[in-house]
């Protein structure tokens, strides 16, 4: 089979086609779903896949005998190694299969977190989701550690001179976005991972947005972990994953107790199974695994740098609309941009535009976008949001546009 063979162009008709909701009309109107950032919507081979293991082979995954067990349990683990694969990953046992990037951080600053001392330092940035503050925040109240902060740029770029000067000997863990949910800046992962292992620190990625959005190598980049969820890569919500480097699973422990993290349970001490199934307590979401795994094949049939640069060209022509527009303050305009359009609007609170907009079909995202720090630093309390997916159009950026001059002006 020749991997170098050049993939079709994007069919954007042949594409929107294969996603049900799209044909749906809002308030008379063609869905303009743009809250891609939030969740992305998903293509039939995803939706026919969640299905059809509820309609075929659903049974509990691992240690079942039956027929349905072992097929479910093939299907569960041919996710993980399509993950893997994805990723860049080594090995499908570095992959810890989770319900989204929130529990993956979760884990990590609880395993990771149980050797941290008073006064070791965390790093982390302002254009954090809260999902990459708050467990660092908790554990830092355990354990007496120290959340430091990297400021942002006016432009929307992490301040990397700061982060260099955040650096110390009593630093153990950088944990930044790659690619911001609200101002789309996409961050020098590897730079950001020399640094810190420059300094004897390790290295946590929040993929959250870059997993669909950029071609990610997590062998390339370096970093120790890096976590992603499904909802937003066309894939089931409840289904994500942790990938951690090297043996770092191995060192670290459990996070969660239950049915199959363990090897041996006794009266007084229990031992623990082989990674990546000793951090995956519990019987897992295994038909959105399964959907995700689904997800990643439908993706995978698309030239990812056909799929920036249509993404890239809806930005610009969203830019172009909105360029001029009286009281409207765009956050975020660093030099490497994914496809997120954040403003703020003079006189216009972000929740009115967005509820007026929904009246023309046009779905965008209003609010803080878990990202209150952020949301500080460009001294406003909420923003609009627009962002944008394979499947979307240059006929849903001009409705988007007209939609939020309409509302604009009916607001203002």
């Amino acid at each position: 089979m020749n991997h170098h063979a050049p993939k079709p162009k994007l069919d954007l008709a042949a594409i929107r086609s294969q996603f049900p909701i799209l044909s749906r009309e809002i308030n008379g109107n063609p869905l303009v779903y743009l809250d891609n950032a939030a969740s992305a919507q998903k293509p039939e081979a995803v939706i026919e896949a969640v299905a059809n293991v509820y309609r075929q082979s659903y049974a509990n995954v691992h240690r079942g005998l039956h027929t349905l067990a072992n097929e479910a349990t093939e299907a569960f683990e041919a996710a993980r190694g399509k993950i893997a694969a994805f990723l860049g990953a080594g090995r499908a046992d570095q992959i810890v299969l989770t319900r989204g990037a929130t529990e993956a951080i979760n884990l990590v600053a609880h395993s990771f977190g149980q050797d941290l001392k008073p006064g070791d330092e965390i790093v982390i940035s302002q254009m954090e989701h809260h999902s990459n503050i708050v467990p660092w925040q908790l554990l830092a109240a355990r354990t007496g550690a120290v959340v430091k902060w990297c400021p942002v740029t006016e432009t929307g770029e992490l301040d990397y001179d700061a982060l260099t000067g955040l650096m110390s000997a009593k630093t153990r863990l950088i944990a930044i976005v790659h690619m911001s949910n609200v101002l789309g800046t996409v961050n020098h992962a590897e730079r950001v991972v020399r640094l810190g292992h420059d300094n004897g620190a390790a290295v946590l990625l929040d993929g959250s947005q870059s997993a669909v959005h950029l071609p990610v190598d997590v062998t390339e980049i370096g970093c120790d972990f890096f976590v992603f969820t499904g909802h937003k890569l066309y894939g089931p919500s409840g289904a994500g994953a942790l990938y951690a480097a090297g043996d770092w699973l191995d060192r670290l422990p459990p996070w969660q107790g239950g049915g199959e993290m363990i090897a041996d349970v006794h009266e007084d001490h229990s031992t623990w199974a082989d990674v990546p199934h000793k951090f995956e307590a519990g019987t897992p979401a295994i038909a959105d695994v399964i959907g995700l795994g689904a997800a990643i094949d439908w993706l995978g049939q698309f030239d990812r740098a056909a799929i920036i640069e249509h993404e890239r060209s809806l930005l610009d022509r969203a830019m172009r609309g909105i360029d001029g527009m009286d009281g409207l303050k765009l956050i975020g305009m660093a030099q490497d941009k994914g496809a997120i359009l954040s403003f703020a609007m003079e006189g216009a609170h972000a929740h009115d535009l967005a509820q007026l907009m929904d009246k023309y079909g046009v779905a965008v995202r209003a609010g803080h976008h878990c990202a209150q720090p952020l949301m500080r630093r460009f001294g406003v309390d909420s923003t609009v949001r627009a962002s944008f997916a394979i499947y979307n159009t240059s006929a849903d950026v001009d409705a988007f546009v007209e939609a939020l001059n309409k509302s604009r002006s009916f607001l203002i």
